[in-house]
């Protein structure tokens, strides 16, 4: 639950592989924003239905709106990258969501990235000097990325929001309503 009780009317795009994502950090999350009234926009790299999961059980499926090679940094307000082991592990693979990312964190958007998902910020390239958090498994690729690793349940740093598991959805949820309605500039790193 946010404590921000402003609308907004802006779009959130929830970049996803073909399936193995988590399915409660893709639509709790997607809950969030658009409860929030802003619309959400789920991008892959293929047409068609993506496959969620809990855990390893498959659960819903979802249709994707767009693909991720016709998306446009500038059509969108923030990012959301959902984890599951596979989802991040095959986004990293795909040289337009690979771009899309690395674009949009360039950008100064808000991006926000739980669990495995850190994984595609690894490939984009894009965590030099930040402070993120994530699954405890990916700590080691993610400061062999140059980043600096923390267990926290969010952690933000400018544009990039991370946080650790489903557990810490409502403080990420949380944390990108915010970043969403004020803008990610004003944030900084939980940790110093």
């Amino acid at each position: 639950m946010t404590t921000n009780s402003a609308k907004t009317d802006k779009t959130v795009a929830f970049l996803v592989a073909k399936e193995g994502i988590e399915r409660v950090e893709l639509t709790e999350p997607w809950q969030a924003v658009t409860d929030a009234g802003a619309r959400a926009v789920l991008l892959s790299p293929e047409d068609g239905e993506v496959q969620t999961f809990d855990h390893l059980d498959k659960a819903e499926t979802r249709r994707v709106d767009q693909t991720v090679s016709a998306a446009s940094v500038d059509d969108f307000d923030a990012l959301v990258l959902p984890g599951g082991v596979a989802n991040p592990d095959a986004l990293r693979t795909d040289a337009d969501a690979v771009a899309f990312v690395r674009d949009f964190v360039a950008s100064g958007k808000p991006v926000a990235a739980i669990c495995h998902a850190p994984w595609t910020l690894v490939e984009a390239d894009v965590l030099q000097g930040r402070t993120v958090t994530s699954w405890p498994s990916l700590q080691t690729d993610l400061r062999n990325a140059g980043a600096e690793w923390v267990d926290e349940q969010v952690v933000q740093d400018g544009n990039l929001i991370t946080s650790r598991n489903p557990d810490d959805l409502p403080a990420f949820n949380s944390a990108l309503l915010e970043a969403l309605t004020h803008g990610a500039a004003s944030q900084t790193a939980s940790t110093t």
